[in-house]
Protein backbone atom coordinates (compact mmCIF):
# COMPACT_ATOMS: atom_id res chain seq x y z
CA UNK A 1 0.00 0.00 0.00
CA UNK A 2 1.33 3.43 -0.92
CA UNK A 3 0.20 6.89 0.18
CA UNK A 4 0.71 10.15 -1.67
CA UNK A 5 0.14 13.62 -0.27
CA UNK A 6 0.02 17.05 -1.88
CA UNK A 7 0.92 20.37 -0.30
CA UNK A 8 0.62 24.12 -0.64
CA UNK A 9 4.37 24.18 -1.22
CA UNK A 10 3.81 22.38 -4.59
CA UNK A 11 5.51 19.18 -3.36
CA UNK A 12 4.17 15.68 -3.86
CA UNK A 13 5.13 13.22 -1.13
CA UNK A 14 5.16 9.44 -1.47
CA UNK A 15 5.25 6.78 1.26
CA UNK A 16 5.11 3.00 1.35
CA UNK A 17 3.21 1.36 4.22
CA UNK A 18 4.91 -1.88 5.24
CA UNK A 19 5.90 -3.92 8.33
CA UNK A 20 8.58 -2.36 10.48
CA UNK A 21 10.67 -5.54 10.47
CA UNK A 22 11.06 -8.57 8.23
CA UNK A 23 8.75 -10.74 10.33
CA UNK A 24 5.67 -11.38 8.12
CA UNK A 25 3.55 -11.80 11.24
CA UNK A 26 4.54 -8.41 12.62
CA UNK A 27 1.69 -5.97 13.17
CA UNK A 28 4.01 -3.00 13.59
CA UNK A 29 3.92 -0.76 10.51
CA UNK A 30 6.05 2.07 9.21
CA UNK A 31 5.64 4.73 6.53
CA UNK A 32 8.81 4.47 4.46
CA UNK A 33 9.56 7.53 2.29
CA UNK A 34 9.52 6.85 -1.46
CA UNK A 35 10.01 10.35 -2.90
CA UNK A 36 9.42 14.06 -2.50
CA UNK A 37 8.98 15.99 -5.71
CA UNK A 38 8.07 19.62 -6.64
CA UNK A 39 5.56 18.49 -9.23
CA UNK A 40 3.62 21.73 -9.81
CA UNK A 41 4.37 25.42 -10.22
CA UNK A 42 1.96 26.23 -7.39
CA UNK A 43 -0.20 24.50 -4.75
CA UNK A 44 -1.41 20.93 -5.29
CA UNK A 45 -5.19 20.89 -4.91
CA UNK A 46 -6.28 17.32 -5.73
CA UNK A 47 -4.95 13.76 -5.98
CA UNK A 48 -6.03 10.38 -7.32
CA UNK A 49 -4.30 6.99 -7.38
CA UNK A 50 -5.13 3.56 -8.79
CA UNK A 51 -2.73 0.68 -9.24
CA UNK A 52 0.66 2.12 -10.12
CA UNK A 53 -0.90 5.23 -11.71
CA UNK A 54 -1.34 8.50 -9.87
CA UNK A 55 -2.42 12.00 -10.84
CA UNK A 56 -2.20 15.37 -9.17
CA UNK A 57 -4.06 18.57 -10.01
CA UNK A 58 -2.83 22.03 -9.11
CA UNK A 59 -3.64 25.71 -9.14
CA UNK A 60 -1.28 25.95 -12.13
CA UNK A 61 -4.17 24.48 -14.21
CA UNK A 62 -2.33 21.25 -15.01
CA UNK A 63 -2.67 17.55 -14.21
CA UNK A 64 0.61 15.74 -13.60
CA UNK A 65 0.85 11.97 -14.09
CA UNK A 66 3.07 9.49 -12.26
CA UNK A 67 4.18 5.88 -12.26
CA UNK A 68 4.38 4.98 -8.56
CA UNK A 69 6.05 1.62 -9.10
CA UNK A 70 9.09 3.33 -10.66
CA UNK A 71 8.73 6.69 -8.86
CA UNK A 72 8.67 8.58 -12.15
CA UNK A 73 6.73 11.41 -13.72
CA UNK A 74 5.28 10.33 -17.07
CA UNK A 75 3.88 13.60 -18.37
CA UNK A 76 1.14 16.16 -17.93
CA UNK A 77 -2.35 17.01 -19.18
CA UNK A 78 -3.02 20.65 -20.03
CA UNK A 79 -6.69 20.70 -21.02
CA UNK A 80 -7.92 22.84 -18.11
CA UNK A 81 -7.86 26.63 -18.00
CA UNK A 82 -8.36 26.91 -14.23
CA UNK A 83 -7.35 25.23 -10.97
CA UNK A 84 -7.92 21.46 -11.08
CA UNK A 85 -10.17 20.93 -8.06
CA UNK A 86 -10.93 17.19 -8.22
CA UNK A 87 -9.68 13.96 -9.80
CA UNK A 88 -10.80 10.35 -9.87
CA UNK A 89 -9.70 7.15 -11.62
CA UNK A 90 -12.04 4.40 -12.78
CA UNK A 91 -10.71 0.85 -12.43
CA UNK A 92 -12.71 -2.27 -13.18
CA UNK A 93 -12.85 -4.79 -10.30
CA UNK A 94 -11.12 -7.45 -12.41
CA UNK A 95 -8.25 -5.13 -13.38
CA UNK A 96 -5.47 -3.46 -11.43
CA UNK A 97 -4.87 -0.65 -13.93
CA UNK A 98 -7.24 2.30 -14.40
CA UNK A 99 -9.28 2.63 -17.59
CA UNK A 100 -10.30 6.26 -17.25
CA UNK A 101 -9.48 9.49 -15.43
CA UNK A 102 -11.99 12.29 -14.86
CA UNK A 103 -11.27 15.80 -13.61
CA UNK A 104 -13.06 19.00 -12.64
CA UNK A 105 -11.85 22.59 -12.39
CA UNK A 106 -12.59 26.00 -10.90
CA UNK A 107 -14.44 27.19 -14.02
CA UNK A 108 -16.97 24.35 -13.93
CA UNK A 109 -15.37 22.25 -16.67
CA UNK A 110 -15.27 18.44 -16.58
CA UNK A 111 -12.81 16.33 -18.59
CA UNK A 112 -12.96 12.62 -19.42
CA UNK A 113 -9.69 10.86 -20.30
CA UNK A 114 -8.77 7.42 -21.47
CA UNK A 115 -6.00 6.16 -19.18
CA UNK A 116 -4.08 3.78 -21.45
CA UNK A 117 -2.59 5.94 -22.87
CA UNK A 118 -3.84 9.22 -21.40
CA UNK A 119 -5.94 10.88 -24.11
CA UNK A 120 -8.72 13.45 -23.76
CA UNK A 121 -12.03 11.93 -24.87
CA UNK A 122 -14.48 14.68 -23.97
CA UNK A 123 -14.67 18.04 -22.24
CA UNK A 124 -17.93 19.61 -21.05
CA UNK A 125 -19.13 22.26 -18.61
CA UNK A 126 -21.80 20.89 -16.25
CA UNK A 127 -21.59 23.79 -13.76
CA UNK A 128 -21.72 27.58 -14.13
CA UNK A 129 -19.17 27.98 -11.33
CA UNK A 130 -16.32 25.93 -9.88
CA UNK A 131 -16.65 22.17 -9.40
CA UNK A 132 -15.93 21.42 -5.76
CA UNK A 133 -15.84 17.63 -5.97
CA UNK A 134 -16.75 14.66 -8.16
CA UNK A 135 -17.33 10.95 -7.70
CA UNK A 136 -17.40 8.05 -10.15
CA UNK A 137 -20.05 5.35 -9.88
CA UNK A 138 -18.49 1.87 -9.44
CA UNK A 139 -19.89 0.93 -12.86
CA UNK A 140 -17.84 3.67 -14.51
CA UNK A 141 -20.88 4.79 -16.52
CA UNK A 142 -21.77 7.97 -14.62
CA UNK A 143 -20.34 10.57 -12.29
CA UNK A 144 -21.75 13.03 -9.79
CA UNK A 145 -20.40 16.56 -9.36
CA UNK A 146 -21.14 19.39 -6.92
CA UNK A 147 -20.17 23.01 -7.40
CA UNK A 148 -20.12 26.53 -6.09
CA UNK A 149 -23.34 27.18 -8.03
CA UNK A 150 -25.06 25.17 -5.24
CA UNK A 151 -26.05 22.46 -7.71
CA UNK A 152 -25.67 18.71 -8.15
CA UNK A 153 -25.01 17.34 -11.64
CA UNK A 154 -24.94 13.83 -13.07
CA UNK A 155 -22.64 13.12 -16.01
CA UNK A 156 -23.34 10.29 -18.45
CA UNK A 157 -19.81 9.10 -19.14
CA UNK A 158 -20.87 6.80 -21.96
CA UNK A 159 -22.38 9.65 -23.98
CA UNK A 160 -20.16 12.35 -22.54
CA UNK A 161 -22.89 14.78 -21.54
CA UNK A 162 -24.78 16.08 -18.51
CA UNK A 163 -27.92 14.02 -17.91
CA UNK A 164 -29.24 15.60 -14.68
CA UNK A 165 -28.89 18.92 -12.88
CA UNK A 166 -30.63 20.20 -9.77
CA UNK A 167 -30.28 22.99 -7.23
CA UNK A 168 -29.39 21.93 -3.72
CA UNK A 169 -30.11 25.25 -2.03
CA UNK A 170 -26.67 25.25 -0.40
CA UNK A 171 -23.12 24.67 -1.54
CA UNK A 172 -21.87 21.09 -1.14
CA UNK A 173 -18.12 20.67 -0.78
CA UNK A 174 -17.94 16.87 -1.11
CA UNK A 175 -19.78 14.12 -2.97
CA UNK A 176 -19.04 10.40 -3.10
CA UNK A 177 -20.67 7.06 -3.88
CA UNK A 178 -20.48 4.20 -1.42
CA UNK A 179 -18.69 1.01 -2.42
CA UNK A 180 -21.72 -0.65 -4.01
CA UNK A 181 -22.98 2.49 -5.74
CA UNK A 182 -26.52 2.24 -4.37
CA UNK A 183 -26.05 5.32 -2.16
CA UNK A 184 -24.16 8.59 -2.29
CA UNK A 185 -23.41 11.24 0.29
CA UNK A 186 -23.04 15.02 0.25
CA UNK A 187 -21.12 17.22 2.70
CA UNK A 188 -22.26 20.79 3.31
CA UNK A 189 -20.34 22.61 6.06
CA UNK A 190 -20.91 20.52 9.24
CA UNK A 191 -23.61 18.26 7.81
CA UNK A 192 -23.28 15.02 5.82
CA UNK A 193 -26.39 13.62 4.13
CA UNK A 194 -26.82 10.13 2.68
CA UNK A 195 -29.08 9.60 -0.35
CA UNK A 196 -30.38 6.71 -2.44
CA UNK A 197 -28.57 6.69 -5.78
CA UNK A 198 -31.69 5.72 -7.73
CA UNK A 199 -33.88 8.70 -6.79
CA UNK A 200 -31.71 10.84 -4.46
CA UNK A 201 -34.11 10.12 -1.59
CA UNK A 202 -32.69 11.24 1.76
CA UNK A 203 -31.67 8.27 3.92
CA UNK A 204 -30.17 10.04 6.94
CA UNK A 205 -28.37 13.16 8.12
CA UNK A 206 -25.20 13.26 10.20
CA UNK A 207 -24.26 16.43 12.07
CA UNK A 208 -20.59 17.05 12.85
CA UNK A 209 -19.48 19.54 15.53
CA UNK A 210 -17.37 21.48 13.00
CA UNK A 211 -16.91 21.78 9.25
CA UNK A 212 -16.16 18.58 7.32
CA UNK A 213 -13.14 18.92 5.01
CA UNK A 214 -12.70 15.31 3.85
CA UNK A 215 -14.69 12.10 3.79
CA UNK A 216 -14.17 8.56 2.57
CA UNK A 217 -16.56 5.60 2.40
CA UNK A 218 -15.55 2.45 4.24
CA UNK A 219 -16.92 -1.05 4.41
CA UNK A 220 -20.14 -2.26 6.07
CA UNK A 221 -21.99 1.02 5.49
CA UNK A 222 -19.47 3.27 7.23
CA UNK A 223 -18.34 6.75 6.17
CA UNK A 224 -15.22 8.32 7.70
CA UNK A 225 -15.12 12.10 8.05
CA UNK A 226 -12.47 14.55 9.17
CA UNK A 227 -12.10 18.30 9.30
CA UNK A 228 -11.82 21.25 11.58
CA UNK A 229 -12.60 19.19 14.69
CA UNK A 230 -9.15 17.52 14.21
CA UNK A 231 -10.65 14.07 14.71
CA UNK A 232 -11.75 11.13 12.56
CA UNK A 233 -15.37 10.02 12.90
CA UNK A 234 -16.86 6.78 11.56
CA UNK A 235 -20.57 7.15 10.82
CA UNK A 236 -23.07 4.32 10.35
CA UNK A 237 -24.99 5.42 7.24
CA UNK A 238 -27.85 3.04 8.05
CA UNK A 239 -28.68 4.80 11.31
CA UNK A 240 -26.97 8.18 10.95
CA UNK A 241 -25.20 7.68 14.28
CA UNK A 242 -21.53 7.66 15.24
CA UNK A 243 -20.06 4.15 15.18
CA UNK A 244 -16.77 5.27 16.77
CA UNK A 245 -14.32 8.14 16.58
CA UNK A 246 -10.66 9.02 17.06
CA UNK A 247 -10.60 12.24 19.04
CA UNK A 248 -7.73 14.68 18.46
CA UNK A 249 -6.25 12.47 15.77
CA UNK A 250 -4.17 15.50 14.74
CA UNK A 251 -3.22 18.82 16.27
CA UNK A 252 -4.63 20.72 13.27
CA UNK A 253 -7.34 20.28 10.64
CA UNK A 254 -7.66 16.89 8.96
CA UNK A 255 -7.32 17.47 5.19
CA UNK A 256 -7.40 13.91 3.83
CA UNK A 257 -8.54 10.39 4.71
CA UNK A 258 -7.71 7.11 2.98
CA UNK A 259 -9.60 3.95 3.96
CA UNK A 260 -7.56 0.83 3.31
CA UNK A 261 -10.27 -1.62 2.34
CA UNK A 262 -9.81 -5.39 2.19
CA UNK A 263 -8.88 -5.12 -1.51
CA UNK A 264 -6.37 -2.31 -1.08
CA UNK A 265 -3.19 -4.33 -0.97
CA UNK A 266 -1.06 -6.77 0.98
CA UNK A 267 -1.14 -4.93 4.30
CA UNK A 268 -4.87 -4.36 4.09
CA UNK A 269 -5.56 -7.95 3.06
CA UNK A 270 -3.99 -9.11 6.30
CA UNK A 271 -5.68 -6.38 8.33
CA UNK A 272 -8.59 -4.53 6.66
CA UNK A 273 -9.02 -2.13 9.58
CA UNK A 274 -6.53 0.57 8.66
CA UNK A 275 -7.31 4.24 8.02
CA UNK A 276 -4.73 6.87 7.05
CA UNK A 277 -5.16 10.58 7.68
CA UNK A 278 -3.20 13.72 6.81
CA UNK A 279 -3.40 17.13 8.46
CA UNK A 280 -2.55 20.68 7.53
CA UNK A 281 0.57 20.61 9.74
CA UNK A 282 2.16 17.98 7.46
CA UNK A 283 1.65 14.88 9.62
CA UNK A 284 0.38 11.61 8.12
CA UNK A 285 -0.83 8.89 10.49
CA UNK A 286 -2.14 5.35 10.07
CA UNK A 287 -4.70 4.02 12.54
CA UNK A 288 -6.14 0.64 13.49
CA UNK A 289 -9.81 1.56 13.84
CA UNK A 290 -10.48 -1.48 16.02
CA UNK A 291 -8.57 0.32 18.75
CA UNK A 292 -10.88 3.32 18.37
CA UNK A 293 -13.84 1.12 19.29
CA UNK A 294 -12.18 0.42 22.64
CA UNK A 295 -10.52 3.81 23.16
CA UNK A 296 -11.39 7.10 21.43
CA UNK A 297 -7.75 8.23 21.74
CA UNK A 298 -5.66 5.32 20.39
CA UNK A 299 -2.03 5.60 19.36
CA UNK A 300 -1.27 5.59 15.61
CA UNK A 301 0.37 2.49 14.12
CA UNK A 302 2.64 4.58 11.88
CA UNK A 303 3.45 8.24 11.42
CA UNK A 304 5.40 10.49 9.05
CA UNK A 305 6.00 14.23 9.09
CA UNK A 306 6.40 16.03 5.76
CA UNK A 307 6.92 19.42 7.46
CA UNK A 308 4.67 21.02 4.88
CA UNK A 309 1.07 22.21 4.73
CA UNK A 310 -0.81 19.24 3.30
CA UNK A 311 -3.87 19.80 1.14
CA UNK A 312 -4.89 16.28 0.08
CA UNK A 313 -4.16 12.57 0.52
CA UNK A 314 -4.65 9.50 -1.70
CA UNK A 315 -3.71 5.82 -1.56
CA UNK A 316 -3.08 2.93 -3.92
CA UNK A 317 -2.38 -0.78 -3.67
CA UNK A 318 0.28 -0.49 -6.42
CA UNK A 319 -0.52 -4.00 -7.67
CA UNK A 320 0.20 -3.22 -11.31
CA UNK A 321 3.66 -2.71 -12.74
CA UNK A 322 2.36 -1.59 -16.13
CA UNK A 323 3.70 1.88 -16.69
CA UNK A 324 1.15 4.67 -17.33
CA UNK A 325 1.68 6.47 -20.64
CA UNK A 326 0.69 9.68 -22.37
CA UNK A 327 0.88 10.34 -26.09
CA UNK A 328 4.17 12.19 -25.71
CA UNK A 329 5.69 10.80 -22.60
CA UNK A 330 8.13 12.89 -20.63
CA UNK A 331 9.83 10.90 -17.90
CA UNK A 332 11.54 12.42 -14.87
CA UNK A 333 13.05 10.65 -11.94
CA UNK A 334 11.41 11.79 -8.74
CA UNK A 335 13.81 13.33 -6.27
CA UNK A 336 14.52 11.15 -3.32
CA UNK A 337 14.64 12.93 -0.01
CA UNK A 338 14.40 10.08 2.46
CA UNK A 339 16.32 11.86 5.19
CA UNK A 340 13.90 14.77 5.14
CA UNK A 341 10.74 12.74 4.68
CA UNK A 342 11.44 9.96 7.16
CA UNK A 343 10.35 11.69 10.32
Amino acid sequence: MSLIAGSYEKFLWGFKLKPLNTDPNSKTLTLTPLFSYPSHLSAITSLAAAGSAAASGGSDDTIQLYDLSHATSVGSLNDHAATVTSLSFFTRPDLSVPLNLVSGDAEGSFCIYEADPFVLLKSLKPHRKAINDLSLHPSGKLALTVGKDECLAMINLVRGRRSFYCRLGMEASLVDFNGSGDKFYLATEEKVTVHEAEDAKLVCEMENPKRVLCAEPGENGLVFTGGEDRGITAWDTNTGKVAYCIEDAHSTRVKGIVVMKSSSGDVANEDPYLVASGSSDGVIRVWDVRMAVKDNKPNPLAEANTKSRLTCLAGSAMKSFKQPQVEKRVKKKLKHDAAKDGE
